[in-house]
């Protein structure tokens, strides 16, 4: 694997020009003078109107839309940027005594609105707590800092000790470990490494009141509920996330990959589960629809197109690779070539860019479900968000694949006129939202809940609603980390969106 040249991050990424500061809920109260001085005291701090605004929204793409307008849809009151977990906790136990809104913010990649201080307050920017801190390379233990950017803890493993951790979000370039580690999510190496709950060896996390936790540590355990797993997706309503120790693997020695056509998505569905079920674990093992094959993968629109890489041990990848080839034995094999083509363009967000400055609706949703819900799920969704009115495109990948099931990754967009942009959003989500819950699929494999879908939660999680708000309500009490997510309730007033 070649190592990274990408240069330190230091800042997040901007997702698309800001074309003003107006918060789209009115600005949230303001905080008193003394507040503001003993936060000031407690780390760095930033007031400014376009510096609060900027640190004030993340890569929703509706946001987007948004901010070609001048607005965000609320903007904090102060942006507080720690440098330690002392720092961290002095500011918790300020906001929680003063009842004041804190919502942690690393890199700001996420693209369901996670990172918006929905109530103003405190945007608490993690991103100055960079660094490995510590590296066990018997065990092939990392401990890295929760702001630190995915470029560079790789650079860094890769040159210094021979280990990757191998989790490669399309957002890598832009994503801090912290924020994978919040939003649950997972690398498009994931077949072979997992994802990140599974790289979580134990973390370093900051309560409300200012307490300080560490969970985990072990290569396994029975010393009651995983604590560890509690925080892991919470998405910093529960504490934030300062430290993490993550599992490593020797850089891999060995690569090989391939590409098949299949005449029918279903066709490569079964491929793909008769893979897993024979217990191979293919780094990347990515089936395109008919139309995203066209679009991607120089397919003609009559077949779909299914990518593999496998890196490790040259014995394992070896293997793996023979059942694949097994598998996929009434496919047409297709040039390697296409799988190098993926590697170069596979983080490129130009387009959503590009699409949204013309006016379109533009965004993705990804989930998981069973292997017998797939087929269904596959073209439900794609039928559902069809029959919104002005929907122009819906179309699929199976992006990550289990033992038991897969992730569906639906792309769609819309052409609305400009005063429909919103409601047009809200009603494709809705449509395919619910006809993957219908139909038997989560809420959610990675980019996580968020604002965008907090008003889903209630229905996806059912009777066990209540047990996500009584922790809830137990590690924060006075409900300020990270208010109007997950669809847990708030003290601050009622969530105006959508």
């Amino acid at each position: 694997m070649t190592p990274p040249t990408t240069p330190p991050t230091t800042e997040p990424t901007p997702p698309i020009e800001l074309a003003g500061t107006d918060s789209r809920l009115g600005q949230a109260a303001a905080l008193p003078d003394e507040f503001l001085e003993h936060l000031a005291a407690a780390c760095a701090t930033f007031t400014g109107v376009e510096a609060t605004a900027e640190a004030s929204r993340d890569w929703w793409p509706l946001a987007m839309h948004w901010a070609l307008a001048g607005q965000v849809l609320q903007r904090a009151a102060v942006v507080a940027r720690p440098t330690d977990t002392a720092q961290v906790a002095a500011v918790l136990a300020l906001c929680n005594v003063a009842g004041v809104p804190v919502t942690a913010a690393g890199g700001r990649s996420g693209v369901l609105g996670a990172s918006i201080p929905l109530f103003g307050g405190v945007l608490l920017d993690l991103t100055a707590m960079q660094g490995v801190a510590a590296v066990d390379e018997v065990s092939g233990i990392v401990e890295v800092l929760a702001g630190t950017f995915g470029p560079d803890l790789e650079a860094e493993l890769q040159q210094s000790h021979g280990l990757t951790i191998g989790h490669f979000p399309q957002s890598f370039d832009i994503a801090t470990v912290g924020g994978w580690v919040a939003c649950r999510g997972a690398g498009q190496y994931s077949t072979r490494y997992g994802k990140i709950e599974q790289m979580v060896v134990g973390l370093e996390v900051v309560l409300a009141d200012g307490s300080i936790v560490r969970t985990g540590g072990f290569p396994a355990g029975a010393q009651g509920p995983d604590l560890t797993q509690l925080f892991v997706g919470s998405e910093g309503t529960l504490g934030v996330v300062t430290r993490v120790w993550l599992k490593a693997h020797p850089t891999p020695p060995t690569e090989l990959r391939a590409a098949y056509a299949f005449p029918t998505f279903e066709a490569g569905l079964e491929a793909c589960r008769g893979i897993m079920r024979r217990g191979a674990t293919p780094a990347v093992l990515r089936l395109y629809d008919a139309a995203e094959s066209q679009r991607g993968q120089g397919g003609d629109g009559e077949y779909c197109v299914l990518l593999v890489l496998d890196q490790g041990d040259a014995g394992l990848v070896a293997a793996t690779m023979a059942v694949v080839a097994q598998e996929c034995a009434e496919a047409t094999p297709l040039s390697v070539d296409l799988v190098e083509k993926w590697m170069h363009h596979r983080n490129d967000t130009s387009a959503l860019q590009a699409l949204t400055r013309k006016g379109f609706v533009v965004d993705t949703l990804e989930i998981a479900a069973p292997w017998s819900a797939l087929p269904s799920i596959f073209t439900d969704v794609r039928t559902a968000m069809m029959a919104v009115p002005h929907a122009r495109a819906a179309t699929c990948h199976l992006s990550h694949s289990y033992l038991d099931g897969a992730c569906l990754y639906f792309t769609f967009a819309a052409t609305p006129p400009a005063d429909e942009v919103e409601s047009t959003y809200v009603a494709l989500w809705d449509a395919g939202q619910r006809a993957v819950l219908a139909g038997g699929g989560n809420l959610s494999h990675h980019h996580g809940v968020g604002l965008n879908r907090a008003r889903f939660v209630p229905e996806a999680l059912g009777s066990a609603m209540p047990v996500l708000q009584a922790m809830k309500t137990a590690l924060d009490p006075r409900g300020i980390l990270n208010p109007g997510k997950l669809g847990l309730s708030t003290p601050f007033g009622q969530v105006r969106w959508p």
